[in-house]
């Protein structure tokens, strides 16, 4: 299985944290030396590990914030 890259370019928001120092956060990512993301995961306190998450380009992130925004949170 190939290395997987990845630079976090900018650290937006910890949406968590769990009970084992665990934080779910959003930042913008470089995957594989591409354009960076945005990227939701959960991250080791050391940021050595990562969960599944997901990945939003520039204009998905952007229909996701209107959606939100339109919604009574």
């Amino acid at each position: 299985m190939p290395e997987i890259v990845y630079e976090i370019v900018e650290k937006i928001a910890v949406l968590s944290e769990s009970s084992k120092g665990w934080t779910k956060e959003l930042n913008l990512i470089s995957w594989n030396e591409r354009d960076p993301k945005y990227d939701v995961r959960e991250w080791s306190p050391d940021h050595e590990k990562m969960g599944k998450g997901i990945t939003l380009s520039k204009e998905e992130a952007a229909i996701l914030k209107k959606a939100l925004d339109s919604r009574d949170l």
